[in-house]
């Protein structure tokens, strides 16, 4: 299991749109991913837990990965939130 903290650099934020997008590059890997601001926790796989999220630019996250393929995950979600994939 792989943990990082990060900080959303997507301009607009995780509106639908990029919520979706994101949930795409976490839904290729068999590892559990998860997303945690403040007190909640979330499945990357889930559209509605992300969505609920409410995830802004600028907002530090904290990712964690767990699996077979969790640093390759962990690099993709990474790229994506930090607009480098987005």
């Amino acid at each position: 299991m792989i943990t990082k903290s990060i900080k959303i650099q997507i301009h607009s934020g995780l509106e639908a749109r990029p919520v979706a997008m994101l949930v795409q590059v976490a839904s290729k890997y068999t590892s559990r991913i998860y997303l945690e601001c403040g007190t909640t926790k979330v499945n990357a796989k889930s559209i509605m837990g992300m969505m609920a999220l409410g995830l802004s630019s600028g907002d530090e996250v904290k990712i964690t990965a767990d699996g077979s393929d969790e640093e390759d995950a962990m690099n993709d979600i990474t790229n994506f939130l930090t607009n480098v994939g987005a």
